[in-house]
């Protein structure tokens, strides 16, 4: 589904990097932000899904809700379980998202955001008009996913070792966002993305 008069802004970074807290700033600024992981979360509540993930994956829906944990522990380091996965739910969260972009197009939006968090990886970055990258440290991302997560620092890395990595993203971001600093550091990076994109009006 194309919406020509439609600027589509990505959103993406690292794991840790504070990508989520960006994505709050925008809706405070009035911006439409869509969540693909949000999306997909209720794409894998769909009984349909959940039939095909069951046969796939067995033991990963007990009681018809999704074990996520058990699912992420069988496709992490499996690509080809990965990609079936994938080949369950993308299309539908795709699907979810062209919706959400039509239903903005009908309020009359120009501009919506894609939340992302495999922006590059999937190769989403060519359908968008501009892309933002927030980015830190790679110590204070691996620190801020073991406080929230109880993950350790080697399951962190290996997780942030499968995607693209940081300087590769933000070598082909539109803008930067760098999140190394306190709140007011990170409002003011957002306000200073969003005048460089012309969207500060």
């Amino acid at each position: 589904m194309s919406f020509p008069s439609l600027r589509r802004v990505g959103l993406t970074g690292s794991i840790g990097a504070g990508k989520s807290t960006v994505a709050a700033l925008l809706r405070e600024r009035g911006l439409t932000v869509l969540d693909a992981d949000e999306q997909a979360r209720l794409v894998t509540q769909d009984p349909d899904v959940l039939a095909l993930l069951d046969v796939r994956f067995p033991g990963v829906v007990v009681g018809g809700t999704l074990d996520r944990a058990a699912l992420a522990a069988r496709v992490f380091g499996d690509p080809a379980a990965l990609t079936d996965l994938n080949a369950i739910t993308h299309p539908r969260v795709r699907e979810r998202m062209a919706e959400l972009e039509a239903q903005a197009v009908a309020r009359g939006e120009q501009t919506v955001v894609q939340d992302v968090p495999l922006l590059f990886e999937g190769r989403l970055h060519a359908q968008m008009d501009a892309v933002i990258v927030v980015d830190a440290p790679l110590p204070l991302r691996v620190r801020r996913v073991m406080d929230r997560s109880g993950l350790t620092e080697a399951e962190v890395l290996a997780r942030d070792a499968r995607q693209l990595p940081a300087d590769q993203k933000r070598q082909r971001a539109t803008v930067v966002i760098d999140n190394s600093g306190d709140h007011a550091h990170l409002e003011a990076q957002v306000d200073a993305a969003l005048r460089q994109l012309g969207l500060d009006g």
